[in-house]
């Protein structure tokens, strides 16, 4: 494992390099590590999903230093995706445009569409562009994890999914700490942009930016990263429950002696003692979303079997982090 720190100039060239040979990379951005590879050879961006264990035909996201780096990949910029990647990039928002035939098939799921990102972590921007100079206009870069689990937001969570051999740039914990907020703009000649994936930036400021209001997705909207119905899940079951339901089923667990490793993320501390751990569920969800995953990373790693999750208020604010817990929790059925 080559652990190396983002803010060395020597790490960064040489993590350019390992991109331009094809090779996979451990790359922090605002959101969550990356599994990186450059989009343009389709046989790195294999690696990516043999090592993740990831259906091929699941699309990735590529992230990109600026709207320049986006036109390689693009057939063409429609007028909503320009307006979002002015307004927002970099930033944790990805657009879903027509792809360029011929390039990024397998970074696309093989879809007709590409989705495009331009992250602001400067360690992700650092290498993106010495990468460039190197000919890499842009890199595919999924949550750095298994397929379908937690996503990492620190440099050891990648070390500890994937071991020796992969190097990875520590670029401290991740700000935003869940993935980007998606919107299809694919379809806007005829359709409305819609939202695919909510995130730290909201339906609410994306309609101000477009000046209409967002579509609901439908059956033609292209398949997007992250939007499986089970995803985002640890090894315990996550169980979401609001408050009410909560306290009753912590009542009627202590009530049989059932809670030992049952821990409980919420607003309120259970009373008397109930829960074998409590985790505090921060009241303003941009540091709700900070935390989540290294929150039930750690609550996996102390041995928790169950997770029960008190659910977020209905606020449009909280929708990013609602979403991932809803994933979360789909993963274990009754």
């Amino acid at each position: 494992m080559l652990l190396l720190p983002g803010n060395d100039p020597a790490a960064v060239q040489a993590a350019a390099r390992r991109l331009a040979d094809g090779e996979l990379l451990g790359l922090p951005t605002e959101t969550v590590y990356g599994l990186a590879a450059r989009a343009d050879r389709d046989a790195a961006v294999a690696r990516i999903f043999a090592a993740k264990g990831r259906p091929s035909d699941h699309p990735l996201i590529v992230h990109v230093l600026d709207a320049a780096g986006a036109e390689p990949f693009a057939d063409h910029l429609p007028a909503t995706a320009r307006r979002l990647m002015d307004a927002f990039w970099p930033g944790p928002l990805t657009v879903i445009v027509p792809r360029r035939l011929g390039v990024a098939e397998a970074a696309a799921g093989g879809q007709a569409t590409v989705a495009l990102r331009s992250p602001a972590h400067p360690v992700a921007r650092a290498v993106l562009a010495a990468a460039r100079e190197l000919g890499v206009q842009g890199v595919a870069a999924p949550s750095a994890n298994r397929f379908g689990r937690v996503s990492p937001t620190l440099a050891r969570h990648v070390v500890e999914e994937f071991g020796p051999g992969l190097m990875v740039l520590d670029g401290g914990a991740c700000e935003v700490g869940i993935e980007s907020s998606i919107v299809d703009c694919s379809r806007s000649d005829t359709h409305r942009p819609a939202l695919l994936r909510p995130g730290l930036i909201g339906a609410a400021r994306i309609e101000a930016v477009l000046g209409v209001a967002l579509a609901a997705p439908d059956a033609q909207a292209p398949r997007a990263s992250g939007t499986l119905a089970a995803h985002y899940a640890p090894a315990a079951r996550v169980r979401l429950l609001d408050a009410e339901r909560l306290a009753l089923r912590l009542a009627a667990a202590a009530a049989g002696a059932s809670l030992e490793g049952v821990a409980v993320y919420s607003r309120a501390q259970p009373p008397g003692g109930l829960a074998w751990k409590w985790q505090a569920l921060p009241a303003d969800p941009a540091a709700a979303a900070h935390e989540l995953f290294a929150v039930l990373r750690a609550l996996d790693a102390a041995g928790a079997r169950e997770i029960w999750v008190e659910a977020p208020p209905r606020d449009p604010a909280w929708d990013g982090v609602r979403d991932r817990l809803s994933r979360a929790a789909a993963a274990f059925t009754d």
